[in-house]
């Protein structure tokens, strides 16, 4: 017996053994969880596409103090502003304590999501059904986006200057859209292409409607029809298209998943549910950090975060050089003596698909949030790679915070492979390490995720910012 005890407790001291979190969770602990997880989908449900996220964000940043900043405005200790960059990305900082000649605390999330935009000449007619034409945003497996309840949002950029907001399908009685599969009774010859072939691209088309305008005769009656529609609520003509940005979306809401209510499923998640919660961490640090906290929500990164609201943008270096003049301080000065937690979703290890996994290595549901030392493909290729100080002083703030964490890859070496915003903040002189969410169905119409793993995310984002060192 006296054995069995010696040798489980040099187990205790030598070995990792990281358990459920609700192994760990008290009462009061789930009870914050929920109330979290309850803000998070309803910002999901406010912001389907990166401009509707931006908007809301900057409504609730108004809400706890925040103020826009202007370049050359005078900033002291405890002052929150936020930058908005063309609509579509939003910069935040609260001013620490400490001069930003000692560095700031960063996270770093992307508020785009994978989706399917339309063409910039959609609008067709084909043997009697109208239909929108699209190009596909970021990385999605096509046949997932056949069959399902669709909604349009957007602006259209008018030539007399006006912006028009489109939303199709979002409100109460509202008509969705959908794109059509083929039926399997004469789907013998698509069963026999490989996955990523049986729905081309050109195929993704949303059906608009079926009803011909009811006078005259002649070809593009039901587009005329359509079109009607649209001016008639919208003030639009076919021309506006070539200057708008339109996004077809899923028409899902946010919900809870399983009996149990554990997770939550929904449109967006990769990677709003990191976004929000490096944004509400900030909201609620309670107290003016040591060092400046900043949060990065950045455009563009389903696509390799290039463009002028992207993160490989100029525009994050000239928000911190305009906070490091406010003080005197070289942004290079400050940038150097950085962290960033570039905070994106992982892969979470699901059973049904366990053969791309390393289980050693692999991040789970319920054990909080996964930090990922390097991303990138096959020989780390796309990654920042962090060093191993970096991976311990993470280790050690969130453990300081009793923030529950894993280390995780996204599957094995050579099954694929994906990206994150970390290497464009390292190769600026940040030291920097990813970490976020584990998630099931990434990149799909619906993805799923657990809401511990929300709620410690959102903690440890905090914990960043507030850090003493």
């Amino acid at each position: 017996m006296a054995e069995n005890k010696k040798l489980d407790e040099l187990k205790k001291k030598l070995l990792c053994d990281r358990k459920n979190g609700y192994d760990r969770f008290n009462d009061g602990e789930a009870a914050a969880m929920e109330s979290y997880c309850a803000d998070y989908k309803a910002f999901l449900d406010a912001g389907k596409t990166e401009r509707e996220c931006a908007a809301e964000l900057i409504r609730l940043a108004e809400q706890a103090g925040f103020r826009p900043f202007d370049r050359g405005m005078a900033l002291k200790a405890g002052d929150k502003v936020y930058f908005r960059n063309r609509g579509k990305s939003v910069y935040l900082a609260c001013i620490g304590e400490k001069p930003l000649s000692t560095g700031a605390q960063i996270t770093a999330a992307h508020i785009d999501s994978p989706r399917l935009d339309l063409k910039p000449n959609p609008l067709y007619e084909d043997n009697e059904l109208c239909y929108f034409k699209t190009h596909y945003y970021g990385g999605i497996r096509k046949y997932q986006w056949t069959t399902i309840p669709m909604e349009l949002h957007g602006v259209v950029a008018l030539k007399d200057g006006r912006t028009v907001t489109v939303n199709i399908g979002a409100d109460e009685g509202d008509p969705k859209l959908v794109i059509t599969d083929l039926l399997p009774h004469l789907g013998a010859e698509q069963n026999k292409k490989p996955l990523g072939e049986a729905v081309p691209a050109e195929t993704l088309n949303l059906l608009l409607g079926s009803r011909p305008i009811p006078e005259g005769e002649g070809s593009d009656r039901v587009k005329l029809a359509v079109m009607q529609l649209l001016n008639e609520k919208y003030g639009i003509v076919e021309e506006d298209f070539t200057s708008a940005e339109l996004e077809a979306v899923p028409a899902a809401r946010a919900v809870d998943i399983g009996l149990d209510r554990s997770m939550i499923g929904a449109y967006g998640h990769d990677d709003r549910v990191c976004a929000y919660a490096a944004f509400r961490a900030l909201l609620d640090l309670g107290r003016t950090p040591e060092k400046t906290a900043v949060c990065i929500l950045a455009d563009k990164e389903e696509i390799g975060s290039d463009g002028v609201t992207g993160m490989q943008s100029a525009a994050f270096d000239t928000f911190m050089e305009d906070l490091c003049e406010a003080q005197g301080v070289p942004v290079r000065v400050c940038l150097e003596n950085s962290f960033c937690l570039s905070a994106d979703v992982t892969a979470a290890f699901d059973p049904n698909f366990a053969e791309v996994f390393e289980k050693r290595n692999a991040a789970y549901l319920n054990y909080g949030i996964g930090l990922c030392k390097y991303t990138g493909a096959r020989g780390k290729s796309g990654a920042s790679d962090a060093n191993a100080e970096t991976v311990a002083y993470v280790r050690s703030l969130f453990d300081e915070a009793d923030v529950l964490w894993q280390i995780a890859e996204l599957g094995k070496v050579d099954a694929g492979g994906g990206g994150t915003v970390a290497m464009y903040m390292a190769n600026r002189n940040i030291t920097t390490l990813d970490a976020g969410v584990p998630v099931l169905s990434m990149h799909a119409p619906f993805e799923t995720v657990a809401k511990l793993d929300c709620y410690e995310t959102y903690k440890g984002m905090k914990a960043v910012y507030l850090a003493k060192n």
